[in-house]
């Protein structure tokens, strides 16, 4: 049996302002109504035989009730081992190595890649078990359609099976080598998805990495297991030296062996990436989002994502991308979409929430909106989902107003417990407890007006949280 790992901790930078760091990539339905995530998790899991916690997920801590919601929809038990801190894939490898038993056979895949087939995918991987269960680190590679320079190659050597020696690997190219790598006939695209046994990773990576393996072995010695979520100890991991796969061990190991996918792939790791997925016109525009806001006007090779609040226009235009969200607006050259992470970490040098956080914020419990923001007031709207519940909390510098626009509301409110309905409202006072619930079975609405002289998300005491979360936690 084939355990998958899904690798789930980028995050997605170079998709801003769509993806943030609060809210990356893999979460967002940038293809239909699925995140890449779950097409991921639908993807593996015919090859995991729908065990439970056969299928393991290495997640941010922050992250850990966005998988969780996402494997339920899934209808999958899926193990999360969680990450005190981003180490890049060898230590989140390791991690999962460690959890399991030495002869289990890993599938490590990214959680935010575009693969259509997934029956193609699983044949792919089948065909290569074999080598795997030898003793082979296996690597895919997909057959390039076009000599692209935002991905990194691998040469082919010589046969072994249906699979080759892997002969070197080769960093994102100059165009002109990307055609002469196109025209060999020799080279394929890095996909990093891997395949091999626990105990052959572990091997090469004692070889070739012996400080991060030495760290993760002693940061998974005694773990925090929560029901399916498993934390390393984060002081110990924190100190954990971050390093890719492929430079830690693959491009050392002797025993790399890589097998050919020729299916539709791509690591959507680009605005011009997403806007490949989506039909052109007759011009060669584009658009993504709510295609219905996205309007082009002699333009041409241009690709919108309305983000569904207004439309979106634009006229004359050529080679450009347009990505539009509710509080921050992209407007770039094409050939300029691999630097879209230095706009985030312009901003986030300006402080600026908007290079992290998203206006709509994803919790355990539901979202919120930030509708208005003022020097002394906030307005939100809060959704809550069926059956759940906030902390019991209390806050030091603001009073809340809460108004029911939809469902029902069951409000703690200091020593009453009050059942709210539509259009009925209350007044929760600086320094009062409270607890905002949905008994029903329908999502519950409501508008929360803020007052007081610091409207920080920090400025919360939990008293009881069905969710695990610290005072210091959002």
């Amino acid at each position: 049996m084939i355990h998958p790992v899904i690798l789930c901790g980028g995050s997605g930078t170079r998709l801003w302002p769509l993806s943030r760091k609060a809210f990356p990539k893999q979460f967002i339905p940038l293809l239909g109504d699925k995140s890449l995530l779950q097409l991921t998790m639908e993807r593996v899991a015919p090859l995991a035989k729908g065990k439970p916690e056969s299928i393991t997920c290495v997640a941010a801590e922050e992250h850990r009730f966005l998988v969780a919601d996402v494997a339920t929809q899934v209808g999958l038990s899926v193990r999360q081992i969680l990450e005190p801190q981003a180490k890049n894939t060898a230590a989140a490898m390791a991690l999962a190595a460690l959890a399991v038993p030495g002869d289990t056979l890993l599938l490590f895949c990214p959680a935010d890649h575009h693969i259509p087939d997934d029956q193609a995918f699983c044949a792919m991987v089948q065909g290569a078990v074999l080598a795997a269960q030898a003793g082979q680190l296996v690597i895919f590679g997909v057959q390039p359609s076009f000599p692209s320079t935002a991905y990194g190659y691998i040469q082919k050597g010589s046969a072994v099976g249906d699979g080759f020696v892997v002969a070197r690997f080769v960093e994102k190219p100059s165009h002109d080598k990307a055609l002469e790598f196109l025209a060999s006939g020799q080279y394929l695209w890095n996909a990093g998805v891997f395949l091999m046994r626990a105990q052959d990773l572990l091997a090469a990576l004692q070889a070739h990495a012996p400080d991060i393996l030495d760290v993760c072995r002693q940061a998974m010695r005694l773990p925090q297991r929560d029901g399916l979520f498993l934390r390393p100890d984060a002081q110990i991991f924190a100190t954990c030296r971050g390093q890719s796969i492929d430079y830690a061990v693959m491009e050392k190991a002797r025993n790399v062996s890589v097998f050919s996918f020729a299916g539709v792939w791509s690591d959507v790791g680009s605005w011009t990436a997403v806007a490949q997925l989506a039909a052109p016109d007759a011009q060669g525009n584009r658009a993504g989002g709510d295609v219905q806001l996205a309007h082009h006007l002699h333009a041409r090779d241009t690709y919108i994502h309305a983000g569904g609040q207004r439309p979106v226009v634009t006229l004359g235009t050529k080679n450009l991308l347009v990505i539009d969200t509710s509080d921050a607006l992209l407007v770039a050259d094409a050939a300029h979409a691999e630097a879209v992470k230095e706009v985030v970490v312009k901003l986030e040098e300006l402080d600026a929430s908007q290079a992290v956080q998203h206006r709509r914020v994803a919790r355990p419990w539901g979202w919120y909106d930030s509708v208005d923001f003022g020097a002394r007031h906030q307005v939100k709207r809060i959704t809550v989902k069926p059956g759940a519940a906030l902390s019991l909390q209390m806050h030091r510098h603001r009073a809340e107003h809460w108004v029911v626009v939809s469902g029902t509301a069951e409000v703690t409110n200091g020593d009453q417990v009050l059942i709210l309905h539509e259009n009925q409202s209350t007044y929760i006072p600086i320094g009062r407890v409270h607890r905002l619930a949905n008994p029903s079975k329908v999502p519950l609405e409501i508008i929360e007006v803020q007052s007081g002289v610091y409207l920080g998300e920090d400025d919360i005491i939990r008293f009881d949280d069905a969710y695990g979360r610290k005072s210091s936690d959002e």
